[in-house]
């Protein structure tokens, strides 16, 4: 994969909170068309290192770029390429979902058609109603409706399927798996080990600011079990979510 175009190029960047150091030296690359990772615990410095990239928060030191262009000189045309979840949703909540695209679309200046949107995320019978009537996973696939509003060439997702039943949280692998096979980059934040390790091609591990380890979550494992490290319960070839999806189906729910 290495013969692969680096879409995000992240090399030695430092962000400083007065004494306290966030991020501490991180270099990565993220390959374009790819689903890529960045897992590790609160704090580590996730969150942190994504705004820079999205050009939301200034960094201390270090260099950036996003699809060639640089964070500190090219912001504007960043943010014309990448698709941020916005949260802005929850302040309209009397809104509709066809209004609220309407409304984000004239932010990013350009036009959708709302229902086409929609249908991407298989909301399109809650055209009409209000933001605030969607259930967790709706408000989910309609948060990653409105990152596509401006056909970016990378999708930011920062921990997608927290609190979501596992139906929902498959469904939006199912979505997020889509997007990339329409020829969208997505960078990925999860505390969930099996979605990464489902969904992402590549995935690069924080800790306190810095990158520990970075390969395809197949190599990762096979690393550690090559080390000598056995699991304690026998592996089986299904899990319990596996059960619950067989038993109670996978379609979509309200």
């Amino acid at each position: 994969m290495t013969d692969r175009k680096a879409i995000i190029s992240v090399n030695n960047l430092v962000k400083h909170y007065g004494e306290f150091k966030a991020v501490q030296g991180l270099s990565f690359e993220v390959y374009e068309n790819e689903i890529f990772g960045l897992l590790g615990p609160n704090g580590a410095g996730k969150t942190t290192t994504l705004e820079i990239i999205e050009t939301l928060r200034d960094k201390t030191s270090g260099e950036v770029l996003v699809d060639g262009l640089n964070v500190d000189s090219d912001a504007n045309a960043i943010k014309q390429i990448i698709g941020v979840q916005l949260q802005a949703a929850g302040y309209y909540p009397n809104l509709n979902l066809v209004e609220l695209l309407e409304l984000f679309a004239g932010l990013y200046g350009v036009n959708v058609t709302p229902m086409e949107m929609l249908a991407k995320v298989n909301l399109q019978d809650k055209a009409k109603a209000k933001y605030k009537e969607l259930s967790g996973g709706q408000k989910q696939r309609f948060s990653i409706a409105t990152t596509l509003i401006n056909s970016p060439k990378i999708v930011f997702l920062d921990e997608p399927t927290t609190g979501l039943d596992p139906q929902a949280r498959r469904n939006l692998w199912d979505l997020i798996s889509e997007i990339r096979n329409n020829g969208t980059t997505v960078v990925i934040t999860t505390h969930y080990m099996d979605e990464a390790e489902q969904l992402c091609d590549r995935v690069a591990f924080v800790e306190a600011g810095k990158i520990i380890a970075l390969d395809t979550p197949d190599q990762l494992i096979d690393n550690l079990i090559a080390s000598g490290f056995e699991r304690n319960k026998e592996v089986k070839a299904a899990n319990l979510e596996d059960v619950f999806i067989n038993l109670t189906g996978k379609e979509w729910r309200e």
